[in-house]
């Protein structure tokens, strides 16, 4: 009897992979797309929630092409725990980040300052007046929830899609 870690991926498991795949690119791009064209500066926290999604698109798409071709189901798997984990880490950091903004509890010191900017003076004067995005204001908002509050669906269902394709049963057709 074939362990369940020496057995092929059927269905089940590279459609996960290609779920994180297109997921964590689509939540990045948005991410991006906000920031570079909606104008809306991230905070410290803000930028530590986007490792896990820029990391498990590659870790994805590695997945996505080692259950696709059929091998031993070890590397698949592995790679799909290791993006449940890291979308794990990023729900736990998106709960933290949606609590500071609601304020449950307190913040990163060094990111709990707004974000003030003049820049008609000199280079220098400004550097020093830069201060950083505010962790504990929500930028924006839709259906109550701030992108940290979005963040922390969106990584719970891609945990449950990694965790699920890593260990659920070897669907076959």
């Amino acid at each position: 009897m074939a362990s369940i870690l020496s057995r092929p991926l059927g269905i089940r498991q590279t459609g996960a992979a290609a779920i994180l795949l297109l997921g964590s690119a689509a939540t990045i791009t948005a991410a991006q797309l906000f920031e570079h064209v909606g104008g809306y500066l991230p905070c410290e926290l803000c930028l530590l929630q986007r490792w896990p999604y820029y990391i498990s698109v590659p870790l994805a798409l590695i997945a996505l092409v080692t259950a696709m071709g059929r091998m031993p189901a070890v590397l698949p798997r592995a790679l799909l725990t290791l993006i449940g984990l890291l979308m794990l880490f990023g729900l736990g950091t998106a709960v933290y980040h949606a609590g500071v903004e609601w304020h449950f509890w307190a913040g990163p010191t060094a990111c709990t300052t707004g974000a003030e900017t003049d820049m008609s003076g000199d280079l220098l004067a400004t550097m020093d007046a830069v201060k950083p995005v505010a962790c504990d204001q929500a930028s924006w908002r839709f259906l109550g929830l701030s992108f940290a509050g979005w963040n922390v669906l969106a990584s719970a269902f891609f945990a449950l899609v990694a965790f699920r394709g890593a260990f659920g049963r070897p669907d076959r057709v």
